[in-house]
């Protein structure tokens, strides 16, 4: 019994980790309130041994916990995205206005953050929707409080209780649809499920039910319309580092999520002569034109009512559920192509999306405002913030020769190869829709003067300034040198499932 024990969590090591680097953060918050360059920086490092050894676990094909959890190349590409993730935030936390003004729970903060990103790994590689449903709770409930913050802001109570309600309704409505799969099938793993589902003696209508309920629960966790309702109050609301976190991580873990549970329950192995590198739904089960119709209204959406948004946070929040939009095109596909193609974008998108982010904290703490006219002259005041902005906004856009670029075109790339040329049109016509918006940013720190006589420059210190580059420079080096980021999410993906 314990060489079992001990042969899983040799397998979890990253997880392990992080776990005793939370606990350690509590520790020294309850000994020493008021150390808080001590707590980021054992948080930091932490995180910086979880991805020492992740960077060696590639390849490695497993699992864990009686099948459980797959310890495979697929979870440890997303379990990198969510650690970097996590520990750009910790960085940017150090430098958060928001977060210093609440030194007294600081430690908490820290403690919250990186419960959310122990979830979150465990979360990628679930291969039990009993696991599925309780690691997403331990990053829901972690969420919920984080969101909530800051407590002297008017609004984070506001966004925190939102957060909670939809996530619990969302939550109890998986649940149901996870009761009903096992109903059907007798068993809640994956692949016992597929097994069953095989020999074709499930319900049709139960079949349907049961994994429309299960797609509300992955919908709400990565915002895809109609179940993006919480995201902008959230976001809005949410201390900046926090949303920052729930845009790339939490959204990473519920795309990785979602893919393993629709490929490997779903998949109708019988099928022959398919092209290789992809698959069939087994008969009965319609998530493919599910996921088409949320994919085309998420996107349009979050774009058309991003345009209307004078906040820049709450217009970041739309343009966070229009990405969301895009990635679900490559699930749409059916194949292995697809699904590299939404493992590279959400490779590139940490980046952007997090100094996108990041630029906007460090004008709050200077201006104390998130109002889009608040950026008039930002170009003159700050020429380094303004670049690296305008280039984030491009990469989001998805305009060369950024990273983001790339993501786009290898989604539209498997949608014209699986001959879904209207649906990758549309998402074309949503990027140039998304243009729009990110230019009105842009025109107001180049093109627009401050409406204040005097004009002060910025000065930021040299640690914001090397974290902002080390941002920056992925996001144009992804754009031009792609090949090797492309090829590890390829691997991941055929070796996924593989014992």
């Amino acid at each position: 019994m314990l060489e079992t024990i001990i042969n899983n969590l040799s397998n979890i090591q990253a997880e392990v980790i992080i776990t005793v680097t939370l606990c350690v953060v509590l520790l020294v918050h309850l000994i020493d309130r008021k150390n808080t360059s001590l707590l980021t920086l054992i948080s930091a490092a932490g995180l910086a041994v979880a991805m020492y050894i992740l960077s060696g676990a590639v390849g490695v094909n497993s699992s864990a916990f009686s099948g459980m959890l797959s310890i495979d190349p697929f979870a440890t590409f997303f379990k990198i995205v969510i650690v970097l993730a996590t520990l750009v935030v910790v960085v940017m936390s150090r430098f958060s206005d928001e977060v210093n003004a609440e030194k007294k729970t600081i430690g908490e903060y820290y403690f919250l953050l990186l419960s959310m990103c122990l979830g979150m790994m465990f979360m990628v590689g679930a291969s039990n929707l009993l696991m599925m449903y309780l690691t997403l709770e331990m990053s829901s409930l972690s969420s919920y409080v984080a969101s909530g913050f800051t407590r002297k802001a008017k609004d984070s109570s506001e966004a925190s209780l939102k957060y909670l309600l939809y996530g619990a309704f969302s939550s109890g409505v998986m649940l149901y649809g996870i009761s009903i799969v096992y109903g059907l099938t007798g068993t809640l793993d994956i692949v016992g499920i597929n097994q069953m589902l095989m020999q074709g003696s499930a319900s049709p209508l139960a079949l349907i039910v049961s994994s429309i309920f299960i797609l509300v629960g992955f919908g709400y966790k990565i915002s895809a319309v109609p179940f993006h309702f919480w995201t902008p109050d959230v976001y809005e609301g949410a201390p900046t580092t926090i949303t920052a976190f729930l845009s790339v991580a939490s959204k990473a873990a519920g795309f990785a999520m979602m893919m393993r549970a629709f490929k490997v329950m779903f998949i109708d192995s019988s099928v022959m002569n398919l092209p290789e590198g992809t698959w069939v739904f087994i008969q009965g089960v319609h998530i493919q034109n599910a996921l088409m119709i949320l994919s085309v209204l998420t996107m349009t959406l979050g774009n058309l009512v991003a345009l209307w948004q004078d906040n820049v946070k709450r217009l970041l929040a739309y343009s966070s559920i229009a990405q969301a939009g895009y990635m679900l095109l490559g699930l749409v596909v059916l194949s292995n192509d697809g699904f590299s193609a939404v493992m590279v974008y959400f490779a590139v998108y940490l980046f952007m999306n997090l100094g996108a982010f990041y630029v906007v904290m460090l004008i709050a703490n200077k201006i104390n405002s998130e109002h889009i006219d608040q950026y008039r002259g930002l170009g003159k005041r700050s020429p380094l913030l303004a670049v690296a902005l305008a280039v984030f906004l491009i990469s989001l856009t998805g305009l060369p020769p950024t990273a983001g670029f790339i993501g786009k075109w290898m989604i539209f790339l498997s949608l014209i190869n699986a001959k879904m040329v209207v649906v990758a049109v549309i998402g074309v016509l949503n990027s140039v829709v998304s243009l729009y918006y990110y230019v009105r940013i842009i025109r107001n720190m180049f093109l627009r003067d401050e409406q204040s006589a005097t004009i002060e420059p910025f000065k930021f210190p040299l640690a914001q300034q090397v974290l902002l580059l080390t941002l920056l420079i992925p996001t144009l080096y992804f754009g031009l040198f792609f090949n090797q980021l492309v090829e590890f999410a390829q691997m991941s993906v055929q070796m996924f499932g593989m014992k």
